[in-house]
């Protein structure tokens, strides 16, 4: 499952301006920044993923959820033994292992993981990497060079994790075995870098040549011929969303 891939749909959320999914998917993530409430944070998350699954994206949703679990859990760890204010709630041979604060923050920083992920996780399925690049010169006047430079690279991050897991299929057909741990499964991944190396460049190196013959330098805001007008549902979503923000700083 790519969590970055475009799904084609004709939901409110898919016919948004661009910039305003953009802007939108920023001031979410602030706002789960600025949250220090563990059930305020867990009601955005549950918002996130009924948006999500308004627009389709319920399984892929999940998928992200799920893996930010992991990394959750491992800053939920960290953060449980190193905060040490608050009252003592596990303590063994008179030092204190678990404080109150800590156990609320460590929670805390788990969803705030997850929180500001699920809003980007969201504009790259619902935005095409075309129509953002166009309105960021468009609306923003963006430089056209710099535009595409970041678009670009989230649009190649998708194609390289499948081509990630093409090398990695074509080592197992070869007899490498992939069942271990996660020690294990790093050490035979550390081999499949190489060909992937020689697999971007090579991408880079014709991307750059089609680029020039499309006359890349030439580029100029007046050269595209789509419009990315604002509209009243652009507007309310990026007003929702500072309201949000509002709400998160005053609770």
């Amino acid at each position: 499952m790519n969590l970055l891939q475009y799904l084609p749909g004709n939901s409110i959320l898919h016919r948004l301006n661009p910039v305003a999914k953009l802007a939108a998917a920023f001031l979410l993530g602030i706002c789960a920044i600025v949250s220090q409430s563990v059930i305020f944070t867990t009601l955005l998350i549950v918002l996130l993923l009924g948006i999500c699954f308004a627009c389709g994206l319920g399984k892929r949703a999940l998928g992200l959820t799920r893996n930010l679990l992991v990394l959750g859990g491992m800053m939920f760890i960290l953060q449980l033994f190193f905060v040490r204010s608050g009252d003592p709630m596990l303590s063994a041979g008179g030092f204190t292992l678990i404080t109150q604060d800590g156990l609320s923050s460590a929670v805390l920083l788990g969803l705030r993981i997850i929180a500001t992920m699920l809003p980007l996780m969201l504009l790259f399925a619902i935005t095409e990497m075309n129509d953002l690049c166009g309105a960021l010169v468009k609306r923003l006047h963006v430089p056209y060079r710099y535009a595409f430079i970041v678009t670009t690279a989230f649009r190649f991050v998708p194609l390289f994790t499948a081509e990630f897991h093409d090398i990695e299929d074509a080592q197992k057909a070869r007899g490498v075995e992939y069942d271990g741990g996660l020690i294990k499964k790093l050490k035979l991944s550390v081999p499949l870098f190489v060909p992937l190396l020689m697999s971007s460049l090579k991408k880079v190196d014709s991307g750059a040549m089609s680029a020039q013959l499309r006359g890349f330098n030439l580029r100029t805001v007046s050269s595209g011929y789509r419009e990315y007008p604002f509209t009243a549902a652009d507007i309310g979503c990026i007003l929702l969303s500072v309201l949000m923000i509002a709400a998160a700083a005053m609770i």
